[in-house]
């Protein structure tokens, strides 16, 4: 099926925009008004524009406040309306948008605004040019798209169709199954957004809060769905209004909105790309270091051996049971610091995951491969980590560890060690980007967003995990666009013992991260501990959270660069990270970076 997406979607000049949806392989765009005014082009200049970059001009919107008005605006408005019509031949767009009236002049009288909308349409015929009359959620008379189709349905002209909007549909909780009972070829156009569930003014929530479908709460599938039943053939269309988008990179939001569009046909049935192949581990963790004292002696301190080298590059291998992190001292700058630049994540289908990922447009990275070297396959994140999929230890398949060669080092594969979760900080810009791609590339399943008190601010997270925790990501981002430090990357390691834990590590010179007393004042507020429990927790700066399922047990080591390490115990199936301790992690490492000054 075509996609298109309107302009008002993208950042940047009328050109930037129709380039970035060009590349990003949209079909065809909507042309809001205010791009075209903007710019300093001529409407056949810019045909010209899309037709060499291969895209139609699939709408032209929007014309306002035109129907159920006393004669003497009608009239004035079908003036305006003829300059758009043509306008709209020059430009070479056949359809144009009209939203339902918001003026005060507009008059509450159905059988009025079908008179008027067939009197337009008549006009618009006349220049080759097709009407689809859509229902804003906050139109005067006219809000529900039912309204709008019984207004179009008695104007009864043959130019005259409807357009319907997701978000105008669904933020008014309609029932989109009525949409069956419009004829699929009076279905002029369909405009598809998402949106986060929020309890706010319906027009604020629509001018600045849409997202692109899957990235919200809205059942965008399911009204998709509803459309195709009755016979709609024309483009799926994006239109959102968002304030991150207008302030971010064309290029990149017009991916992330067709790798939205791919996910979404898919779920309907109108493609197939390579099936999910969900993760089932973590093979790895690289952190990317100019210095590797400070974080090799992080790793010792945790009981982590030195076991293998990179046969060709400055890469040790570090493990304990089934914990692995990679140390690589080549690409780092020394003002970058400690970073967490690659991920492994064991996969039933490496190759097939690759093709997924390069389905949904995921950049494939290239590799330089001495020979010799495992044949893996590596995409690249939103935010730029690198993720390989991996097959460890299994026969007929690449295993990156053969790029390595032992090291004379004991490793405790005694310790039922492993990778807990991972913690990454997106751009600011990005965060719902993320977890769309982790969730459609990856099929790992995204939980609710939670908003978490920094001290500076508020800290979104979001985790996206698989259903049986093996693999569990944490994707945050700042209280700020410009605070890239407000909440570094982290490992967090699982033990079935945190308290013996945070003791070898104490012992053996790592610092923990010291909790204020206040916070185990409340926490024997909240719960009841054993006789000396709480006393150990304080001791060590162990944090405890507990929901419906079980227990955990949690505490930090110091920041190197831009990572740290978490020990967590998890018992009886509890669920979640801490989230409720993180606002006093926060506040720790916060008070730790002052005193320290890093």
């Amino acid at each position: 099926m075509r996609t298109s997406i309107a302009t008002v979607s993208l950042s940047g000049s009328l050109t930037e925009k129709l380039t970035a949806a060009s590349r990003a392989g949209f079909d065809g765009v909507e042309i809001f008004e205010n791009d075209l005014l903007a710019s300093p082009l001529t409407p056949e200049e810019i045909r010209a524009r899309c037709a060499d970059l291969g895209l139609t001009i699939d709408l032209y919107q929007p014309v306002r406040d035109i129907e159920a008005l006393p004669e003497e605006e009608f009239t004035r408005a079908l003036r305006r309306a003829r300059h758009k019509f043509e306008l709209m031949r020059r430009l070479g767009a056949d359809t144009v948008l009209v939203c339902s009236s918001v003026s005060p002049h507009a008059l509450d009288d159905d059988a009025l605004a079908a008179e008027q909308l067939s009197r337009l349409a008549g006009l618009a015929e006349d220049h080759g040019v097709r009407v689809a009359y859509e229902a804003l959620a906050w139109g005067r008379h006219i809000s529900t798209y039912d309204h709008a189709w019984r207004v179009v349905e008695s104007a009864d002209h043959p130019a005259l169709g409807t357009c319907l909007d997701s978000f105008h549909i669904l933020s008014r909780g309609s029932d989109p199954k009525g949409i069956e009972d419009i004829p699929g070829e009076k279905i002029f156009f369909l405009q598809l957004a998402d949106a986060p569930l929020l309890a706010m003014d319906v027009l604020q929530w629509s001018r600045h809060y849409r997202c692109f479908p899957g990235q919200g709460g809205f059942d965008v599938a399911g009204l998709v769905r509803h459309v195709l039943r009755a016979g709609y053939e024309g483009p799926l269309s994006l239109e959102v209004f968002n304030d991150v988008f207008r302030q971010s990179e064309a290029g990149p939001t017009a991916v992330d909105a067709r790798r939205s569009l791919l996910t979404l046909q898919e779920t309907v049935g109108l493609a197939t790309p390579p099936a999910p192949a969900a993760p089932t581990g973590i093979a790895f963790a690289e952190l990317v270091t100019p210095d590797a004292a400070p974080v090799s002696a992080v790793l010792g301190a945790l009981g982590f051996s030195r076991t293998a080298r990179h046969r060709g590059k400055p890469v040790d291998l570090w493990q304990r049971g089934d914990a692995r992190v990679l140390v690589n001292t080549g690409p780092a700058e020394r003002r970058d610091g400690t970073r967490l630049a690659a991920v492994g994540l064991e996969s039933p289908d490496p190759a097939g995951a690759a093709r997924r990922a390069e389905a949904l447009l995921a950049p494939v990275l290239p590799r330089r491969r001495a020979p010799g070297d495992a044949a893996l396959e590596a995409v690249a994140a939103p935010d730029g980590t690198e993720l390989f999929f991996c097959a460890t230890g299994r026969p007929g398949l690449p295993d990156w560890r053969a790029d390595f060669e032992d090291v004379a080092h004991p490793c405790h594969d005694g310790e039922p060690w492993r990778v807990d979760h991972l913690s990454l900080t997106q751009p600011w810009h990005q965060f719902d980007e993320a977890a769309l791609f982790h969730r459609a590339v990856l099929g790992l399943r995204p939980q609710e967003s939670v908003d978490v008190a920094d001290p500076y601010g508020l800290l979104r997270s979001r985790a996206v995990s698989t259903d049986d925790g093996a693999v569990r990501i944490v994707l945050t981002v700042g209280p700020a666009p410009t605070d890239d430090t407000a909440h570094a990357q982290h490992i967090a390691l699982a033990t079935d013992d945190v308290v013996a834990a945070a003791r070898r590590y104490r012992e053996a010179g790592g610092p923990l991260l010291p909790i204020p007393a206040n916070y185990y004042d409340d926490l024997a507020a909240r719960f009841e501990f054993a006789a000396g429990e709480l006393e150990t927790y304080r001791e060590l700066g162990i944090l405890y959270d507990r929901d419906a399922h079980g227990t955990f047990r949690h505490c930090y080591t110091h920041t190197v660069g831009r990572v740290f390490f978490e020990l967590v115990q998890r018992d009886g199936g509890y669920r979640g990270y801490g989230a409720a301790n993180a606002p006093v992690r926060l506040a720790a490492q916060h008070a730790v970076r002052r005193f320290t000054g890093g």
